[in-house]
């Protein structure tokens, strides 16, 4: 029941600042004009995937969960995670700029909300001319001079913005400031987790003219204050080879370029593997059991799989696992 690459339903979510590229650009079903997010594989509460092919098609992802184990997970993450998938794929569409926000680590994450913090990392795969997002400070600062130009209303004074383009990618370690600006359109491989503090919003309302709530105090003791170069990933790119993006404990994200056939071997791996691709198309063969993938579509690959074959005129794919 596993030998196949497995898709879920997208989990669409509207937001003040979505737009219409994950319709337009990626295809997704919604008549709606401010989709924000796509949740390709989610485990979050409340927002479990669905199987949308082949013998599964309508179980939930905790059904796989609790019926495959470490069929699907791999043993060492079953025995990590249990029947909590630890991966939170999405595709984001930001018409407007996100808060300015930012995670926490685990053991505040768990303290207070019952959660996994959230390390996330970006794929940017369109950006329109002059985007831009913010990622950390310009310089390290106290806490007493960071409440002081929130407070009056200047904290985008100390944020440090950088231009983007298609293919840079960024790492977001947990208490990093950050904001996806407008007009970028990127793929965000995460920890299972939904806590956000945001900080700041740009001082916009809704639609009823509310301001969202910020959560100035509880970002206080989990902001790093501290200015790092630590979050651009700079990797090469190799036709039909895996090459490496952005590595840490909760996740390994590889770049994968496919021109003709390849197959991939995973025997050495123990972990599901995931597909987003961010360019083109192709066909994943799973043991004679083939499911397309095009730009915008996410596949799973059950732990049990160790031979995966890969066939495309031109495709890129994000390749992520649990090491």
């Amino acid at each position: 029941m596993l030998n196949y690459p497995i898709s879920f339903e997208p989990i669409l979510k509207d937001k003040i600042w979505g737009g219409n590229k994950l319709k337009n650009i990626l295809n997704k079903n919604s008549n709606r004009e401010d989709i924000g997010e796509s949740w390709e594989i989610s485990g979050v509460r409340g927002d479990i995937s669905v199987v949308a092919n082949g013998p599964l098609k309508g179980k939930t992802l905790n059904d796989l969960l609790e019926e495959y184990k470490e069929r699907l997970l791999g043993e060492k993450n079953f025995k990590k995670f249990g029947a909590e998938f630890p991966l939170l794929i999405k595709f984001i569409d930001a018409k407007t700029e996100l808060s300015v926000q930012l995670h926490p680590h685990d053991d505040i994450a768990k303290e207070r909300h019952n959660s996994f913090g959230k390390t996330e990392m970006w794929y940017i795969m369109q950006a329109d001319e002059g985007a831009e997002i913010n990622v950390g400070f310009k310089k390290s600062i106290s806490k007493e001079e960071y409440l002081q130009y929130l407070n009056s209303g200047k904290i985008t004074e100390l944020l440090n913005f950088e231009k983007v383009k298609k293919g840079d990618s960024f790492f977001i370690n947990t208490g990093k400031v950050h904001a996806i600006g407008a007009g970028v359109l990127l793929a965000e491989i995460q920890q299972t987790s939904d806590i956000t503090y945001r900080i700041y919003d740009w001082d916009r309302v809704d639609s009823e003219g509310k301001a969202r709530d910020l959560h100035t105090d509880l970002a206080l003791d989990a902001i790093n204050f501290e200015k790092k170069e630590d979050f651009r990933n700079e990797y090469t790119r190799v036709q039909n080879h895996s090459t490496n993006v952005a590595s840490c404990e909760y996740f390994t994200t590889n770049f994968l370029p496919v021109s003709g056939y390849i197959t991939k071997n995973y025997s050495h791996l123990d972990s599901f593997v995931i597909y987003m691709c961010v360019s083109g198309e192709a066909e994943v063969t799973v043991d004679g059991n083939s499911e397309k993938i095009v730009q915008g579509q996410t596949l799973l690959i059950p732990a049990e799989n160790n031979q995966v074959q890969i066939t495309s005129e031109d495709v890129e794919l994000l390749e992520v696992f649990v090491q």
